[in-house]
């Protein structure tokens, strides 16, 4: 017996077309007409998009920051995921100093295992470097299915590492099957524009992007390029947020460097008047990079329209405002960095990109399931509806208009920054591997069934 998902119009990266979808167990099996076996259920999702499950590469659940953890935990998180249509997330496992790799990796599996409502794989966030740090990358990969790590070029005393570092950790995990992704922001020169802010007293939320300018981006993004140009190896730069880094991207895409990027729907929608809001309001909006000038949207748009963005994820990173983002009220620096969104991705790509024509509703796909499930070894199996695929299908309702409200959200924080957004459709219907876990818009009843995902090798 399989389950028939009758009279939908498909969408993949490349693809639109009307044809049934027959799933058998957590696979499907048949795409196309006269599919149907007597003992079959069949839905009728006549007028819906059927979309391959959303893939969010970038989040950060259960993960401690400071004196404090992430409002959502992964049962959380995953709950807002597979509401708004994702249906696997990569989370950064983080290792902090002192730990090896493993004893990292561990910690994440403990904080992950039976709680996702997605399926779910990791990227390794590495803190310290060393010749046994270096050596567990290739455990990493062979064994651990983790074929992706994580290098910071800011948090300068917390995080951040150093090019020589940088380009170790290149050419170690080039030789291993292993991608780099990298925060790409000048550490150092943001260490001193803040120091230099609070020295003069100008401590509130509207000093942060004045603290963090494109230009401390755009420089890490030319010189991560250029060290992974030198150690022959690709590179994938996290939450691009401006026009100038953009255009670094563009010209080393355009000389054959292998770079992949990411943004995500902050940098699409939000914008740095948002910093201005009355009293410790402008707190919600405190992320890694800042929101940008306005202007910069336009070309964040034309460079998913045109591929030379390759992903759209989250940064999902959740603090209360209340509890948590007000331990800055008398500092910037001391406000958590981070926003929730891996609830709100399609439903806000989908109607401020897709409906106005900004982007096609295949580049849609694309840049949320296609490419972010080729990009980190996930694919086929992820980020697509084929015929041997998993059974992840969102059943996206066109014509649903709803107000995106912290109220009604899933994600357990008390905020959300798209609060009073307008979105258009919405995941009706959810499958993962087969198995329905949204009905009419509704979270179905039963354990989490999410699984980890072993990645295959990045070459």
């Amino acid at each position: 017996m399989g389950i028939v998902l009758r009279g939908g119009t498909i969408v993949t990266a490349v693809d639109y077309y009307k044809a049934d979808v027959r799933i058998e167990g957590e696979k499907i099996v048949a795409i196309g007409k006269e599919i149907i076996l007597p003992e079959d259920i069949i839905l009728d999702v006549e007028g819906h998009l059927l979309l391959p499950g959303g893939v969010d590469v970038h989040t950060h659940f259960d993960l401690p920051v400071g004196n404090t953890v992430t409002a959502d935990d992964f049962t959380s998180g995953t709950q807002g995921a597979i509401m708004g249509g994702t249906t696997t997330i990569i989370d950064y496992a983080t290792q902090f100093k002192g730990q090896t790799l493993k004893e990292a990796l561990t910690n994440w599996h403990a904080k992950a295992q039976g709680a996702c409502y997605v399926d779910y794989g990791f990227h390794m966030a590495i803190t310290e470097w060393n010749d046994d740090i270096a050596e567990e990358i290739g455990w990493l990969s062979q064994s651990a299915g983790v074929t992706s790590i994580k290098l910071y070029m800011a948090y300068k005393n917390l995080l951040q590492v150093d090019d020589d570092i940088l380009f170790q950790a290149l050419v170690k995990s080039k030789q291993c099957g292993v991608l780099v992704c990298v925060h790409c922001e000048n550490g150092d020169m943001i260490y001193n524009l803040v120091k230099r802010y609070r020295s003069q007293g100008n401590v509130t939320p509207y000093y942060h992007p004045l603290s963090r300018p494109i230009v401390a981006e755009e420089e890490a993004v030319y010189r991560i390029i250029a060290l992974a140009h030198a150690a022959q190896s690709s590179v994938y730069i996290v939450h691009l947020s401006s026009n100038n880094a953009l255009q670094v991207v563009m010209n080393a895409k355009c000389r054959g460097n292998r770079v992949y990027a990411e943004t995500c729907p902050q940098y699409l929608l939000l914008d740095e008047s948002f910093y201005s809001k009355d009293h410790f309001e402008s707190a919600k909006y405190v992320i890694s990079p800042p929101l940008r000038k306005k202007e910069n949207q336009d070309f964040l748009w034309q460079g998913l329209h045109d591929g030379m963005l390759d992903v759209v994820a989250t940064d999902h990173c959740s603090f209360n405002f209340h509890g948590q983002k007000d331990a800055g009220l008398h500092d910037f620096s001391m406000i958590p960095n981070g926003i929730p969104g891996v609830e709100n991705r399609l439903g806000l790509l989908y109607t401020y990109g897709v409906v106005p024509g900004k982007i096609s509703i295949n580049t849609f796909v694309n840049v949320t399931a296609t490419q972010p499930a080729k990009i980190f070894g996930l694919f086929p199996r992820k980020g697509t509806i084929a015929p041997g695929s998993d059974a992840d299908i969102v059943v996206w309702d066109v014509n649903d208009v709803s107000v995106i409200s912290a109220q009604a959200q899933q994600q357990r924080v008390d905020y959300t920054p798209y609060e009073g957004f307008q979105q258009k459709g919405k995941a009706l219907h959810v499958f993962l591997r087969g198995q329905q876990v949204v009905q009419n818009g509704n979270l179905c009843d039963g354990d989490p069934q999410g699984i980890y995902l072993l990645r295959k090798l990045i070459r």
